[in-house]
């Protein structure tokens, strides 16, 4: 799965470099962002789609159809982050961060449960409206939670090559 982003990605920075050439530098320039987008786009398009098909298809009540679908978003999230995102390749932390993610992600869950609730009954927000509005709040934050705590760079590893964001 990997290597499919990175395939595209480099096609997607070809094509950009060639016909849009500062576009292609800008998004060179804040690559981690634009991969962070992506990744977290893939596991929110997930989310969604089986949030839509547990709560419309299955009639499952949509608190536990949320739950549900963010836990199956929670895998796809944290193997696009660690390996595509931020480029963290070593084993050897990989279940440190899979707990602090799991912990992050665990309480991103009761956010985005209690966002939910307060936008769908205090608000009267359709629920898949609810649900985007609740993602995006809780991509903001974990951009940095991720990047600072969970994925970081100890000091006595080498710094990833031309990553600036």
């Amino acid at each position: 799965m990997i290597q499919h982003f990175k395939t595209l990605e480099e096609g997607v920075l070809t094509t950009l470099d060639r016909y849009v050439p500062r576009c292609g530098e800008l998004t060179r320039k804040h690559l981690r962002i634009v991969r962070y987008l992506i990744a977290g786009g893939t596991a929110a398009v997930a989310d969604l789609t089986l949030l839509y098909l547990f709560t419309d298809g299955l009639r499952i009540h949509y608190l536990l159809s949320s739950a549900l679908a963010f836990i199956v978003a929670f895998c796809i999230s944290f193997t696009l982050q660690k390996f595509w995102t931020f480029e963290e390749t070593t084993k050897g932390r990989m279940h440190a961060q899979a707990i602090l993610y799991l912990v992050i992600t665990g309480t991103n869950l009761g956010v985005n449960a209690g966002l939910m609730y307060a936008f769908v009954e205090w608000f009267g927000l359709w629920y898949f409206a609810a649900q985007i509005i609740a993602g995006a709040c809780i991509a903001c934050y974990s951009f940095l939670l991720y990047r600072h705590f969970v994925f970081h760079k100890h000091s006595h590893e080498a710094p990833p090559h031309n990553r600036e964001s």
